[in-house]
């Protein structure tokens, strides 16, 4: 039970529990529990615990900087076409498709599409081994990489570098879930909403974190808690990860930091505003994924909106407010004149308090429209009242100026007046993933020589 891990990253301790990690340095794992080891660093003798998503077994394929083992194909395609990277850039992963087989995944260039990526199978021999051509046949993973980093062979490029990663995220510390106030220091104010304020601010002093803290009487405390401990077990990476919270008034909610912040202020930046047609139908993409697992979840969102989903540094979109709209107290949402938004709410919801997952795809083919036309309120000139009475007499949203054809018909699916005539969240995230390779075969066929 000996095993010796790697770190792969350094590791700034952050209480004295915790073991530093210089990246390259080995341990002996203790203890793996849960998302922090206990280990003993083999060239200090210390002891202490460490985040194991920051370390890899040695010798293992996790050891190598190109392997990605279980990044999906369309994060896969996300991360290869980032910035940072460039033609030639390349990582292996586990095949989505077939088991204990994998994938590398090459990023190409062609005049007609620009950068696109290519994925090719690597198949294993009976014996051990691999293999992308049959002619070619290596004993190790990293000597086939090491063949087509020297020489393409038939690929579309040579193996250039491997994908650039980011350091991962911390894991949070497993028992520090309702913490005392005095725990966090707010730094910057990054705005504020009906219900409260959203900070950038640190948790002991060097956990970067955002905190929305909540208007007092907004929420009853006990209602709160029991939602956020529903919420904390929704963990999927197009979700914002719920870190803590701090239960006496006024609450305070501990989460994951988004450097771009919300996506309708992002998308009225310079940045934004220049985001392309398949930039922001991946965006879309990525939020039907994170809504998809909560469909399968069997949960619900109840207030999706471009201004509930956050941006991170590499443009990822999570989705942020889950749950939350449920325990806001309704003789607060009285008293502040109720800026319900009706303009995302479908209208089975509005007329009868009716709130499900199909109420939640009506309000994502809104969503939809405020992404392809860059934060543009949605029936623009229109009041509330008159989006109601025009919904019951059969009316929609005309399509946006820069909606392609084929886009606007997937929103007006959302938009069926009977909730289970809409489609799944499910098959909202394939029809948007592949929006632009319907026809694109899977696999680049074995190089031929």
């Amino acid at each position: 039970d000996n095993l010796i891990v790697i770190a792969l990253y350094d590791f700034p301790a952050s209480s004295d529990r915790d073991l530093q990690l210089v990246k390259g340095e080995k341990l002996q794992v203790l203890s793996n529990e849960g998302d922090w080891w206990l280990a003993k660093s083999l060239s200090s003798g210390r002891k202490g615990y460490i985040p194991s998503n920051f370390v890899a077994q040695v010798d293992s394929l996790e050891e190598e900087k190109w392997y990605f083992k279980t990044l999906s194909r369309k994060d896969t395609e996300r991360l290869l076409l980032s910035p940072g990277n460039k033609v030639g850039s390349f990582l292996v992963r586990e095949s989505e498709t077939s088991k204990g087989a994998y994938s590398l995944s090459v990023r190409d260039n062609n005049s007609a599409q620009g950068d696109i990526i290519k994925h090719y199978r690597i198949r294993s021999l009976d014996g051990g081994g691999y293999y992308i051509s049959p002619r070619m046949t290596f004993s190790s993973l990293p000597e086939l990489i090491h063949h087509y980093s020297q020489k393409g062979d038939g690929l579309c490029q040579r193996l250039a570098a491997p994908c650039i990663s980011m350091v991962p995220q911390r894991p949070w510390a497993q028992d520090e879930w309702e913490i005392p106030r005095e725990s966090l220091k707010l730094v910057k104010k990054l705005g504020s909403g009906q219900f409260g304020e959203v900070w950038m601010g640190y948790y002991k002093n060097n956990i970067k974190v955002a905190v929305k803290t909540m208007k007092e009487g907004s929420m009853d405390p006990d209602a709160f808690l029991a939602e956020a401990n529903l919420m904390k077990r929704l963990q999927h990476n197009k979700l914002v990860r719920l870190y803590a919270v701090v239960t006496k008034q006024p609450i305070y909610i501990v989460t994951e930091y988004m450097a771009n912040g919300c996506l309708l202020d992002y998308l009225k930046t310079e940045e934004g505003s220049q985001l392309n047609l398949p930039k922001l139908i991946d965006m879309s993409a990525q939020v039907a994924e994170g809504m998809a697992y909560i469909e399968r979840m069997n949960s619900i969102h109840r207030d999706l909106r471009a201004a509930n989903i956050l941006v991170s540094e590499m443009l990822c979109c999570k989705i942020a407010d889950f749950g939350l709209a449920r325990i806001i107290e309704n003789e607060y949402l009285a008293q502040e004149g109720a800026k319900f938004p009706i303009k995302w709410t479908a209208p089975e919801a509005i007329n009868f308090g009716v709130f499900t997952i199909k109420s939640d795809v009506w309000s994502f083919g809104i969503l939809l429209t405020e992404i392809i036309t860059y934060g543009r309120i949605p029936y623009p000139g229109m009041t509330n009242p008159e989006v109601i009475r025009n919904l019951e007499r059969g009316y929609r949203m005309p399509c946006p100026d820069m909606c392609p054809g084929e886009l606007y018909n997937i929103i007006l699916k959302c938009w069926r007046s009977k909730p289970e005539e809409r489609p799944t969240f499910e098959y909202l995230q394939s029809v948007l993933e592949d929006f632009y390779t319907a026809t694109e075969k899977q696999y680049e066929p074995e190089p031929q020589q």
